[in-house]
């Protein structure tokens, strides 16, 4: 694994953590609670395409900041955390013992359903603490769910755009 920072490491984590914002804040959906939108398929993206430790950082400070910028102050914090932990489960499952990673696999699905389904989860608990009622959590569930799916199928039909072209080969560094 490779933990050193350098410049590479810097400057994509920013554009990432940049792109996750816009994503997040260009097209944004009411649901109960909050908002849905396509910020998650990039934090996938991110992972998938430049790695796990980018991935984290950028899905939580990008996502974060959408959310500051856009005036729901209050899901700041509980957004970085959801959002860098999808990321890590993402990352966790996506790629194999040999840090190879492929979006058409088992281990690929796998890893964005189960990070989809912790992102509702995690929405659901911090709503639910936040508003004081486990019934306001759960009322942004089925719009959560949704915006997981959109998200996956996002993360999918670029993801699969970006391997046909090699993009990985041309932008990460082993």
């Amino acid at each position: 694994m490779n933990n050193k920072v350098d410049a590479r490491f810097l400057c994509s984590t920013g554009m990432m953590a940049a792109v996750v914002c816009v994503m997040t804040m260009v097209i944004q959906i009411p649901i109960p609670l909050g908002y849905a939108h396509l910020g998650d398929a990039f934090i996938l993206l991110t992972v998938a395409f430049l790695g796990k430790r980018e991935g984290i950082l950028a899905g939580g400070i990008g996502s974060a900041m959408a959310d500051l910028l856009t005036g729901y102050t209050q899901w700041v914090l509980p957004t970085f955390l959801i959002k860098a932990l999808l990321a890590l489960i993402a990352g966790k499952l996506m790629y194999d013992k040999n840090n190879d990673c492929k979006l058409a696999s088992v281990r690929g699905a796998l890893a964005a359903v189960i990070s989809m389904a912790w992102m509702v989860l995690g929405y659901v608990v911090a709503g639910a603490a936040l508003n004081g009622s486990m019934a306001a959590g759960l009322a942004s569930a089925p719009g959560l769910a949704v915006k997981g799916v959109l998200n996956i199928a996002v993360f999918y039909a670029v993801g699969m755009i970006f391997e046909r072209a090699n993009l990985r080969s041309l932008i990460r560094v082993k």
